[in-house]
């Protein structure tokens, strides 16, 4: 059984450790783990991941944040991959930072990613892992926020959640969503 687990963020080195790029911070922290390397392939780097009988494609767009749906559609066709084993990996305003909940749908709540997911594959029914980043920013400040490095303290206490977050995606994978998000939501 094939799966898609796409991490948003985006490309440059002047990203990397902003509070929109925890998708992507979870597969790297996921691929290294495992030895993983990610190649430039198109739309996205890409990796696979075996483990329990299963083929796990792990994606970080290279198409920016507002368009991570041209990159999750061309993998999805391309793998012919279900969409129900389709798991993107966002960063979320509405929960406070480190706190990770799994949803099976939703709303795209302003998040310009999902927006464009949502728009590409014509539906809002795909699960999808949110990672808090909190919403301590003044108003009208919230892209400065996001695009914001982490404060070191917070980078810090990130990356166990992270290592959770590979977890989850291990149990999303090999167990199904609902065990998931029963032994893992916050």
């Amino acid at each position: 059984m094939k799966y898609l687990i796409v991490g948003l963020g985006n490309i440059g080195p002047q990203y990397a450790f902003t509070r929109h790029n925890v998708g992507f911070m979870a597969l790297d922290r996921l691929a290294a783990q495992e030895g993983l390397s990610f190649k430039m392939e198109k739309l996205a780097y890409h990796t696979e991941w075996k483990t329990k009988g299963r083929s796990i494609h792990l994606i970080k767009p290279t198409t920016y944040m507002n368009l991570s749906g041209k990159a999750l559609n061309y993998w999805l066709n391309h793998l012919k991959i279900e969409k129900e084993n389709i798991l993107v990996i966002t960063d979320d305003l509405a929960l406070p930072t480190g706190k990770i909940r799994l949803k099976p749908k939703g709303s795209a709540g302003g998040h310009n990613g999902l927006k464009d997911i949502e728009a590409v594959l014509g539906t809002s029914e795909y699960a999808r892992l949110r990672i808090g980043v909190g919403d301590d920013f003044p108003k009208g400040r919230q892209v400065d926020y996001v695009l914001d490095n982490f404060p070191e303290d917070e980078l810090i206490g990130m990356i166990a959640k992270l290592d959770k977050a590979k977890d989850m995606i291990l149990s999303f994978c090999t167990e199904g969503i609902d065990r998931c998000m029963n032994n893992y939501n916050e």
